[in-house]
């Protein structure tokens, strides 16, 4: 069984070697990675790699969020130049574990029945407190297992989104982000058999902010993409430009006493099996707690002022909605007087049949929430 690994990073040296190492250890037979012009030292940490003979190391350049692309080349060459039975699409910080304890993803795979053909892996963001610099792989040790709610109250949309595993195959297609790819799923793999994948996407406030402004620039450079406003890269580069970032960055980090409160909830687990078998490459630098204070404050309220508005927007939606209904039905009301020899008798019982449905009710709640928007134009 040969298991392949494809990657497509830049600027990743706070990591990169760390994850490597791990999938090595996990028995990863060979590693296809493109370098997207990194100016961080990722690219020597790499060579270094080829030169063992392990890694396939190719370089594009272009910053125009071409991943789909790339990745698609090398999830190909996997199989064709590499024959894998198996292929993996990874982020550079993303670390890939078997379920069960006492196994490898070498072992998993050399029991998954390949009639599976792909299926997905579970992401975990790994969390923990904020810095200023550093790997932090000894730092974010918890599963963040916040809810939806607690995630939108510190800025964060949603967890991540899994990943998808695949056959060796001459003519697969990755999408963009590694989520999905063309070959049809079969099913899931048994218990036994189970995989997710451990991610640090925050690391650092260095990190993540080159992050944030290399994907928004590579967007801005790529026309025929057209990620949503409120996709999570374009919104967090909006921040960026507005000089906001480094709040959200830091709310969505707990406090020490935030984690101990999760890890009572059971918003967080400890999870410490990357923490204890693979030291970070960049040591961790604290930020200044007069400063992250200040802005995790100033940025909570204004998270607070986001949702609010978010929700009166969607109540003053839901009664328009409300009312092109309500407006829909009184038409054919009219249609139905027109056409009827007995219009009167049609209209007490069109009325009567509105009463029982509490229409009136229904206009004057909306004229109510509508109101003081008609007053103001």
């Amino acid at each position: 069984m040969t298991l392949v690994m494809t990657a497509m990073v830049r600027d990743e040296a706070d990591v990169i070697g760390a994850m490597l190492d791990h999938h090595i250890d996990q028995g990863v037979d060979r590693f296809i990675v493109t370098d997207n012009g990194s100016t961080d030292g990722t690219t020597e940490i790499l060579a270094e790699y080829a030169a063992r003979g392990i890694l396939d190391l190719r370089h594009d350049p272009l910053h125009e969020k071409q991943q789909g692309t790339v990745v698609t080349g090398m999830a190909r060459d996997a199989y064709l130049l590499y024959g894998a039975d198996w292929v993996l699409n990874a982020d550079a910080d993303e670390f890939w574990m078997p379920v069960s304890p006492g196994t490898t993803l070498a072992g998993v795979f050399a029991a998954m029945p390949t009639e599976l053909q792909s299926f997905t892996v579970p992401v975990v963001d790994m969390i923990g407190e904020a810095a200023l610099d550093g790997s932090g792989l000894q730092r974010l040790v918890y599963r963040d297992q916040r809810s939806l709610d607690e995630l939108n109250r510190v800025g964060l949309l949603a967890h991540s989104t899994h990943d998808a595993v695949h056959v060796g195959s001459p003519d697969v297609t990755v999408s963009q982000g590694n989520h999905f790819v063309s070959i049809a799923s079969q099913g899931m793999p048994p218990e036994e058999l189970g995989l997710e994948v451990l991610h640090f996407p925050w690391r650092s406030w260095s990190q993540y902010r080159r992050k944030v402004e290399s994907a928004g620039r590579a967007y801005a450079s790529s026309p025929h993409l057209t990620p949503s406003p409120n996709h999570h890269g374009m919104r967090d580069f909006r921040r960026l430009r507005d000089n906001l970032l480094l709040g959200y960055y830091l709310v969505r980090h707990p406090t020490p006493d935030e984690i101990q409160q999760g890890l009572a909830s059971g918003a967080f687990v400890l999870d410490d099996r990357v923490a204890s078998h693979r030291p970070s490459p960049l040591s961790d630098e604290a930020l200044d707690s007069e400063l992250a204070d200040s802005a995790r404050a100033s940025t909570l309220l204004a998270i607070e002022l986001e949702l609010r508005l978010a929700g009166e927007h969607e109540a003053r939606a839901q009664h328009e909605r409300e009312l092109e209904v309500l407006s829909s039905e009184n038409h054919r009301l009219l249609q139905r007087l027109e056409a009827s020899d007995e219009g009167a008798a049609d209209l007490r019982a069109l009325i009567d049949a509105y009463s029982e449905r509490r229409i009136v009710r229904w206009v004057d709640g909306a004229a109510k929430v509508l109101k003081p928007t008609r007053a103001g134009h």
